[in-house]
């Protein structure tokens, strides 16, 4: 299977399962004819049914498509038929079956068990159609392949998808019905506490930032006009008592002795 017809069954079927309720594991009504021709073809039903639908299948028959395939006396088909689980149609007391197309239709119209139909029969595939929310699958050259939406089942679709949206825009009055009769302090509240931070560039973690290193320095207070008047003076004072004296020379010796010895 090409990945592109892959994604249209996928999301086809995801479709099927918001509009019509389907749930997985897919119940597979499948017909004598296509048992027959997924035999001629040397296929696997049950892995080509499940990778198709994209999801675990319950393979299903009805009572009067398994008489079709004991009347033909085939035993490889009977035995892969067998395999599958019976579905009563309610038509085991007629002594011939139902055709396919009208046992199909009286098991599928107006019922909600949600069945996907598997049939080489082109005019079942036509009935089925108009039938909405009923999946459609045959095999053609080997390959199986799912049709698109029919029109019955879109236009149900589009129905849902409307009320859905009524649905909302009525919700929406009555909120806004609802937060103009409360009065003012109320909403003020409750707008506060939906009002969120804004989001915006955050900064550096501040553990991984290197600290800068801080120099002390010892500052001395303030002192007044009069301290530093005292302290002027007194180092005018010890710088006076500090001066140093110094020893005469031996011409001033000299001088100073001669007069003495006259």
């Amino acid at each position: 299977m090409r990945g592109k017809r892959s994604k249209q069954y996928r999301k086809l079927m995801h479709q099927y399962e918001l509009t019509f309720n389907f749930r997985q594991p897919y119940q597979v009504l499948v017909d004598a004819e296509l048992v027959k021709d997924s035999m001629r073809f040397h296929m696997d039903l049950v892995g080509g049914l499940s990778r198709t639908l994209h999801a675990e299948i319950k393979p299903m028959i009805t009572t009067c498509c398994m008489r079709h395939l004991y009347a033909e006396k085939d035993a490889q088909n009977i035995a892969l038929a067998k395999s599958f689980e019976r579905r009563l149609c309610n038509h085991h007391e007629l002594e011939d079956p139902l055709s396919t197309l009208e046992c199909l239709s009286q098991v599928v119209d107006g019922k909600k068990h949600h069945y996907v139909v598997a049939s080489q029969d082109p005019e079942v595939r036509s009935h089925m159609r108009g039938v909405p929310g009923v999946p459609l699958i045959y095999i053609n050259r080997s390959v199986m392949i799912m049709e698109p939406m029919a029109k019955s089942t879109s236009d149900v679709r589009l129905q849902e998808e409307r009320k859905k949206a009524r649905q909302g825009l009525k919700m929406r009055i009555n909120a806004r019905t609802e937060n103009a009769a409360q009065p003012v302090d109320q909403q003020d509240t409750q707008s506060s506490e939906k009002k969120r931070k804004s989001k915006g560039p955050k900064g550096p973690n501040p553990l991984s930032i290197k600290k800068p290193k801080k120099q002390r320095t010892e500052r001395a207070p303030p002192r007044n006009r009069e301290e530093d008047q005292e302290a002027s003076e007194l180092t005018t004072e010890d710088a006076a008592k500090r001066k140093r004296k110094r020893k005469p020379s031996k011409k001033a010796e000299d001088a100073i002795a001669e007069p003495s010895e006259d």
